[in-house]
């Protein structure tokens, strides 16, 4: 439950016959203690809805152009390493191998993006989408997997972009010599300045990343133009590829054989699919728009995702082919000087050193503000499920904790792959590949599900080819499967802890009492007493109302002219932690209930009493049976369940909320 700790007992009392909704809980004040509250920022936002840093909330929203700049300093950057790793990986095939993953891009994940477009318009992405098709703990643990691939694709965007970024700079000509060799400390000094930014706070990220992408896509086309004149100039460099490459791998249709195995080694040139529907909120909608369908802001996420894959395509093709005609294979070799820098080769060799130096850093700037983009969906992707699920500490919805935790990671994996750009591009591309193929099935188990026949076939077709190229990318480069698994393994860990600690917190976010239920609480604690009767509604028969409540007037000693209440908590999602719950008063057999549907019961109980003191100003009692079996067995339940020792975990949790004794509703308990 939030807690709004200025409320007064009786500030929630109902307008208008209407329902109204109590957000107070303890009265007790945290002290003041300025470095805490500057690091804890954000921890009010219990909703989760900021996206990242870019804004706590999407006020101000912008073009559909200019949220694709935000989105392409992770796509667009790529184009810094992509066609050396392409290179590296697949040789003088690599033209053929990108042509593949450019028909994949835009045939398949294409589409597949549109459709989470249009179906999780929030932000929430294609991970979204699965977790409302696969509801209660399955769900949940899958949400929680998919995340360690999300966390991995995000987090060896930070680092290998910094990587890719130091490598350019110490490959410059007028770099002073104490920077050779420097690839580690260079690569930790940009992870440390992404850090401290993130910590200082990280605004108008739109408007830097128009300019960075702008430039940066500007000085790509004047090295893609003048390479292509060069080979036209010189036709022969053609004519040597081609004869080496049917000496080196026979016939044509070899060729192509080898495209189709080797081209999910080129899958670095995905990754910004996640991020363009991560992005969405950002985009202006029309205020003439229905809430629960904004076609506007879909057209524009359309719109961005469409032409942004489209550049990104032109791109990839013409510097594959121009870099393999022009760069010797030797030169892609680790240590080489083309080496994850192979467009700035070219701007050096071809347009000059100071071309190249600007060239460089503009590479170095949209690389390290990738980065910057990759630290804004981590922010964004934690709030939003670990906290709600209960599997993350309270201070994980503040933006600073987390950066210092990702910052530390980073470090980590920089210093494991000894600041390498090939070393991390398989842990990426298993990242992107996965979040990827996920959407497929996301988009086609929707398809399924509103019986859409051509839709479910070809989205499962894509999926298959995503599963194909996700499996044989983990075969050839087994790194990214490994560093998924260290970050699954640690989230699951960090959850089951995170949920058994957090047991015995009140759980409702808020308490929406209906006019009905206000008028039960308003009536009997007109009289200075509130007796709730827990009750389970297993059986739903007039004799179990009569009999609940005459053993109770017997066993707990309420007086024979007291006035009682029902209160039932019907038992919802188990799987879920944080609720807005509803409290419906209703009238069955004569007897008055609130009637309420959480995903547990002690913690509902609770956050009820509470709810009902805050509205009356008369702290509740509430009666219960002991309930029967072991109790370790019982707390099991509980955690699993919701359900177990009702009464003790419900006076726990009253107990965490509300240290005032007197303020304190009493749990009664034969």
């Amino acid at each position: 439950m939030a807690i709004d700790q200025s409320a007064e007992p009786d500030a929630a009392t109902p307008r208008d016959g209407g329902s109204v909704t109590i957000v107070s809980g303890a009265t007790a004040i945290a002290p003041h203690r300025p470095v805490r509250d500057w690091f804890l920022t954000g921890l009010i936002d219990d909703a989760a809805s900021h996206q990242g840093p870019h804004a706590r909330h999407a006020e101000k929203e912008s073009s559909w152009w200019r949220v694709m700049c935000l989105t392409g300093l992770d796509y667009f950057s790529t184009l810094g390493y992509q066609p050396a790793i392409a290179a590296l990986a697949a040789g003088l095939i690599s033209p053929f191998a990108t042509i593949v993953l450019v028909a994949l891009t835009l045939f398949g994940a294409l589409p597949v993006y549109r459709r989470v477009a249009r179906e999780s318009f929030r932000g929430s992405g294609s991970i979204a989408m699965l977790e409302r098709l696969l509801p209660w703990w399955a769900g949940k643990l899958f949400v929680l997997v998919l995340l360690g691939f999300a966390a991995t694709d995000f987090m060896i965007t930070i680092t290998l972009s910094a990587a890719d970024a130091a490598a350019h700079a110490i490959e410059n000509p007028y770099a002073p010599s104490w920077f050779h060799g420097g690839n580690m400390w260079i690569t930790l000094l940009l992870i440390a300045l992404l850090g401290a930014v993130f910590l200082r706070g990280f605004r108008e990220a739109i408007g830097v990343a128009v300019i960075l992408v702008a430039a940066y896509l500007a000085l790509n086309a004047v090295v893609v133009v003048v390479g292509i004149g060069h080979v036209v100039a010189h036709p022969v460099v053609v004519k040597d590829w081609w004869s080496l490459l049917f000496v080196q791998n026979g016939s044509p249709w070899m060729v192509i054989a080898i495209s189709l195995i080797v081209f999910p080694k080129l899958a670095l040139g995905l990754s910004g699919f996640e991020t363009g529907v991560a992005v969405m909120p950002q985009i202006k909608g029309s205020d003439t728009d229905p809430a629960d369908y904004p076609k506007t802001r879909i057209r524009g996420a359309g719109l961005l995702l469409t032409t942004a894959a489209l550049i990104m395509s032109v791109f990839l093709i013409a510097s594959s082919f121009m870099t393999t005609f022009l760069i010797p294979q030797k030169d892609f070799q680790p240590g080489g000087p083309a080496n994850g820098r192979a467009l700035a080769y070219i701007a050096h060799m071809y347009i000059g050193n100071a071309f190249g130096t600007v060239y460089d850093i503009s590479t170095i700037l949209i690389l390290w503000f990738a980065g910057a983009s990759a630290m804004a969906g981590l922010l964004n992707l934690v709030p939003r499920y670990l906290p709600r699920y209960g599997m993350a500490p309270q201070w994980a919805r503040a933006v600073r904790p987390l950066v210092l935790v990702f910052t530390a990671i980073a470090f980590i994996i920089t210093w494991v792959f000894d600041a390498s750009v090939d070393a991390q591009g398989g842990a990426y591309a298993t990242g992107v590949l996965v979040l990827i193929t996920s959407a497929s099935f996301a988009v086609a188990a929707s398809a399924w599900r509103k019986r859409q026949r051509a839709q479910v076939i070809g989205f499962g077709i894509v999926t298959a080819i995503f599963i194909y190229t996700t499996v044989l990318n983990v075969f050839e480069r087994p790194d990214g499967i490994r560093i998924a698994a260290l970050f699954i393994l640690g989230i699951l860990v960090i959850s089951l802890v995170s949920r058994v600690g957090r047991s015995f917190q009140l759980r409702a976010t808020s308490v929406t009492l209906d006019a009905e239920a206000q008028r039960f609480l308003l009536d009997d604690a007109a009289t200075g007493q509130l007796h709730l009767i827990a009750h389970e509604p297993h059986v739903d028969v007039n004799r179990e109302y009569s009999q609940k409540d005459k053993d109770e007037r017997k066993y707990s000693k309420i007086p024979g002219d007291a006035r009682t209440l029902f209160i039932e908590v019907h038992r919802s999602d188990t799987s879920d932690f944080e609720e807005d719950l509803v409290v419906h008063g209703v009238k069955k057999y004569g007897y008055r209930i609130l009637k309420v549907t959480s995903a547990n019961v002690p913690n509902t109980i609770a956050a009820v009493l509470l709810a009902a003191r805050d509205l009356t100003g008369v702290a509740p009692t509430a009666y219960f049976e002991w309930t029967e079996g072991n109790p370790v067995s019982n707390m099991w339940r509980y955690l699993i369940t919701g359900v177990g020792e009702v009464a003790p975990v419900t006076r726990e949790v009253l107990r965490e909320a509300e240290p005032d004794v007197r303020r304190r509703p009493a749990v009664h308990v034969v």
